[in-house]
């Protein structure tokens, strides 16, 4: 199976960058399953449902999210009709919507998708590497799900490192997500999951991490507050990692980063 994940799309730049270029990429590369972190999509703060159905019309199989999440309240409804759009599995219970979910492909294939926050550095939630023994319990690779897909949303590498290495050869696929810069460690682990600390970010790369240079420099040089940030609006970037896995255990083949178009130094997946 060949699955794509892509970082965290920040405002139009972002959303144009996925929408604009994933129905070609998922028939030149034959990619069967799409996910997407969409948290930070509306004007870099957020989703919204109607951005959830632009990703969806453009071949978006699974939206993820993070802390910006709940930014946009009227995603609170959306979550709790709409099983595509994920959010963090340690959420407390209660938390409308579902952390993770086994969407059925075409063939009768599963692809779990999990969706987990990473706690240091970032807001208090429950434990999640309690969240994902849970959703790799009740979600068997190989045994009804043919692969499972981890996003996990946090500003720590050593965390979402560590996250790989407890979930290493029981799911497909743990990507980072978050920190809006794509990391060179590609690579499967000896279990044979693949890895990347992140994903990057779909995005104008021109900016501070998908946002206008000017104002967000200015923070940090005057250490003011100043005017209020807004996403970069050049050409994006379409940012991610591509991962191949074996149909008969689910564990990884080949996984590669994936960047087109933008500023940055194009990598497709492999045909």
């Amino acid at each position: 199976m060949r699955l794509l994940f892509c970082g965290d799309v920040v405002g139009r730049s972002g959303r144009e960058a996925v929408t604009s270029r994933m129905p070609a990429l998922r028939r030149r590369h034959g990619i069967d399953f799409v996910a997407v972190n969409g948290e930070n999509a509306a004007a870099g703060f957020g989703i919204t449902e109607a951005i959830c159905r632009e990703f969806f019309a453009a071949g978006v199989d699974a939206v993820t999210t993070g802390n910006h999440l709940f930014d946009k309240r009227e995603i609170v409804s959306t979550l709790a009709s709409e099983p595509r759009l994920l959010r963090p599995a340690n959420y407390p219970a209660g938390t409308p919507g579902e952390g993770a979910h086994a969407f059925a492909l075409a063939d009768g294939r599963q692809v779990v998708v999990v969706n987990l926050m990473a706690r240091l550095f970032m807001d208090a939630l429950d434990c999640p590497f309690a969240a994902a023994e849970a959703a790799v319990q009740a979600h068997r690779l190989g045994d009804g799900a043919a692969a499972i897909l981890v996003d996990i949303h946090g500003e720590a590498t050593s965390e979402k490192m560590a996250m790989g290495h407890h979930l290493d050869g029981r799911v497909s696929a743990v990507f980072g997500s978050h920190s809006h810069v794509p990391t060179a460690d590609a690579r499967i682990l000896a279990g044979g999951t693949a890895y990347q600390t992140d994903a990057g970010m779909c995005g104008d790369y021109d900016s501070v991490i998908g946002m206008k240079k000017e104002p967000a420099v200015a923070r940090f040089v005057r250490k003011v507050p100043g005017e209020r940030l807004s996403p970069a609006e050049g050409e994006g970037t379409l940012c991610g990692v591509f991962v191949e896995t074996d149909d008969a255990t689910g564990l990884a083949l080949q996984v590669a980063p994936v960047r087109l178009g933008g500023r940055l130094a194009e990598a497709r997946p492999p045909d």
